[in-house]
């Protein structure tokens, strides 16, 4: 391996999984982080879709970003305000400048994210060691993810949820230093949709902002209403601005290919899954029954260490049997999934606790290799960056609003964990799952 690809590589592997670990760690120290600075659960809900929402609203253009500016600066820049931001994490000195923070941390993520990939794609020229080096890319995320929730235990309660977020400032240093060994990437002209951009993120913290604090204020409140106005209304100027804008983030023309829009919709049902169920986990575990943090990290490992193996198992299972049963399947598994943690209750035996979990583990891994190769092989070359950049943003949205749903149904009426607000947020994403399944098995291509 050339030196300066080992370089490039190991800088992109740094930051995906910095930014990855970011969103299992904080998950378990939530509970640690509402106890110091007096939060309730609405305040913790932010703390998570403040780094989402901004994650998904900006990976729409971070692409275009990261071509005109050059993949390694980009990726410096997204590195550097990363690190800045955890910082400011780490010294929150209260709820809302931590909320700030995170939305710092999320823009900076979605910049990360697609010029790391780029980095990788400048440093390997040979297509099969380019392959090798995403699949090293890829492997690392998913490590990361599965050692998100015991690294954030284990600092949480050995030195202090302040510790999850210091972690990023020695990484950081240690990607800015790698990057002066990575040649200067060329600059591409792309066309930055700076007014679709800002409609895109108005509308979904506006919709963030009336699921979460529905729950709290009341659905009919003045701010409220307000917020789901200023989403609506968002919305429809972002469909507007796309459809004359000359060069749009978004061409809406891809929305109207069913082999776009329902990978887009099962994305976005898998991640609300998916996150929405390790945000509940994370708390049922230690504000139900009691789990220190680092014992709560320990109970995601079994599940992660499944979810790594499935990732390996899919893209093969899909050559085998194709790509629409194995999208189909793994929604079947991951509904299976939440109506199996139904029967969750404070004194349900670990044991049967970790077994129940298991199709969690497995839906999504399943699901997501299959349904990037289908959406990728669905449009043009050009358009690939574009539409993982609309997946991506998809799933992050899913992800930030299942979280936001999820919260405020589980705080019961003296702010004590509530089991019918959690079976309830379990339904309603059973639900929207069998919705995806049936779309999934009735417009995707057979073969």
């Amino acid at each position: 391996m050339p030196r300066r690809g080992a370089a490039a590589l190991v800088a992109s592997l740094l930051g995906f999984t910095v930014i990855t670990i970011d969103v299992s760690a904080v998950n378990i120290a939530l509970p640690a982080i509402g106890n110091s600075l007096t939060a309730d659960i609405t305040g913790l809900q932010w703390v998570v879709d403040a780094y989402t929402l901004m994650f998904a609203a900006l990976m729409l253009s971070a692409g275009a970003l990261a071509d005109r500016a050059g993949a390694r600066r980009a990726y410096a820049w997204g590195v550097a305000l990363f690190t800045l931001a955890s910082l400011g994490c780490a010294l929150a000195p209260g709820i809302g400048t931590l909320v700030g923070a995170r939305v710092a941390q999320g823009g900076a993520a979605a910049i990360v994210m697609p010029a790391s990939l780029a980095l990788i794609r400048q440093a390997y020229d040979d297509a099969r060691a380019r392959a090798r080096a995403i699949a090293l890319w890829t492997v690392g995320g998913s490590l990361a993810m599965a050692a998100g929730p015991v690294l954030g235990g284990l600092l949480t309660e050995t030195v202090g949820w302040r510790a999850v977020f210091l972690l990023n400032l020695p990484v950081g240093a240690v990607i800015l230093g790698l990057l002066v060994r990575v040649p200067r990437s060329a600059r591409r002209p792309a066309a930055v949709d700076g007014v679709g951009q800002l409609t895109a993120v108005l509308a979904l913290a506006g919709l963030a902002f009336a699921v979460i604090e529905g729950g709290h204020l009341g659905w009919t409140s003045g701010p409220v209403l307000a917020a789901a106005a200023l989403a609506l209304a968002s919305g429809w100027a972002f469909r507007t601005v796309e459809a004359r804008h000359r060069q749009p983030m978004v061409p809406l023309n891809m929305l109207t290919d069913r082999r776009v829009s329902v990978p887009l919709a099962v994305g976005f049902a898998v991640n609300a899954a998916f996150y929405g169920g390790i945000f509940l986990l994370g708390l049922y575990y230690q504000q139900l029954r009691g789990m220190s943090g680092i014992t709560a990290g320990l109970m995601f490992v079994p599940m992660s260490a499944v979810v790594t193996a499935t990732n390996l198992v899919s893209p093969r299972l899909a050559e085998r049997i194709g790509r629409r049963p194995v999208i189909v399947a793994g929604q079947l598994i991951f509904t299976a999934a939440m109506l199996a943690m139904l029967p969750l209750a404070a004194h349900t035996p670990v044991w049967l606790v970790l077994v129940l979990l298991l199709p969690l583990s497995m839906g999504g891994a399943l699901v997501v290799p299959a349904l990037t190769a289908l959406l990728m092989d669905a449009v043009p070359g050009e358009r690939a960056g574009t539409a993982s950049g609309l997946l991506n943003s998809f799933r992050q949205t899913g992800g930030a609003l299942a979280v936001a749903l999820f919260g405020s149904l589980l705080s019961g009426p003296h702010a004590d964990f509530s089991l019918p607000g959690m079976r309830i947020a379990l339904l309603t994403v059973a639900a929207l799952l069998v919705a995806t399944t049936t779309l999934s098995r009735l417009l995707l291509p057979r073969a």
